[in-house]
């Protein structure tokens, strides 16, 4: 295997750009689809490092841009599995115990987001492999609410397909440059999370005004 490009400058040389380099150089497309499947379970390894990395790995010869692509995609499928079967083995049950222990919600709630995901699950499974952070969670209430295997797995490979080419062939084209994919799609992941954030404070001003409100509701 032609060893990973140390003549390069910007090579990486430590953090999680250099595990994953350093896995890509000793096993190959297998290393990378291991790191992918791990990003997968531990979302605070970005695949915004991870796939362009991969994409100039191919670039310089280190393995096949058709081996990037499958390798990587295949640990997409296989960390979403490995998530999913945590939302099934948790189950509805005990999700509903838990919720049910939780300040400020209601099992209404719980049961509303249930009818989402009944009526929109497929489209959400498919468009969250294409979004920052969501990529992985969207796994759990997929495997909670026992989305048909099959239906998963297709959607999963599809939606990681698109997502994992976009990054591995920008990383491919850029060359030593795919730090610049990171940078771009950094952007994306802090806008998602504040987006995130704005949501649940709205929630939460919103629940906490209700539940202020409901004594004063009874005594009129």
């Amino acid at each position: 295997m032609t060893p990973f490009p140390t003549a390069l400058a910007q090579e990486p040389a430590g953090g999680i750009a250099g595990w994953a380099a350093g896995l890509v150089d000793t096993l190959g497309g297998p290393g990378a689809g291991a790191a992918i499947a791990l990003e997968n379970l531990f979302p605070p390894l970005p695949s915004e490092v991870i796939l362009p990395l991969t994409g100039f790995a191919a670039g310089q010869g280190v393995l096949s841009l058709a081996s990037a692509l499958f390798w990587t995609t295949l640990g997409s499928v296989v960390g979403a599995l490995a998530l999913y079967g945590i939302g099934a083995l948790f189950g509805r049950d005990r999700m509903y115990a838990l919720w049910g222990r939780l300040p400020l919600v209601k099992v209404a709630d719980l049961e509303r987001t249930e009818a989402w995901f009944r009526r929109h699950g497929t489209k959400a499974v498919l468009l969250g492999r294409m979004v920052p952070i969501f990529r992985s969670l969207i796994s759990v209430p997929a495997g909670v609410e026992r989305m048909p295997v099959p239906l998963f797995l297709l959607l999963t490979t599809v939606g990681s397909l698109v997502w994992n080419s976009v990054l591995v062939l920008a990383g491919y084209a850029l060359g030593d440059r795919w730090e610049l994919v990171e940078s771009y799609v950094g952007v994306a992941s802090k806008a998602v999370v504040v987006l995130v954030l704005a949501a649940a404070a709205t929630w939460l001003t919103v629940r906490l005004r209700r539940r202020g409100a409901e004594p004063r509701h009874r005594r009129a």
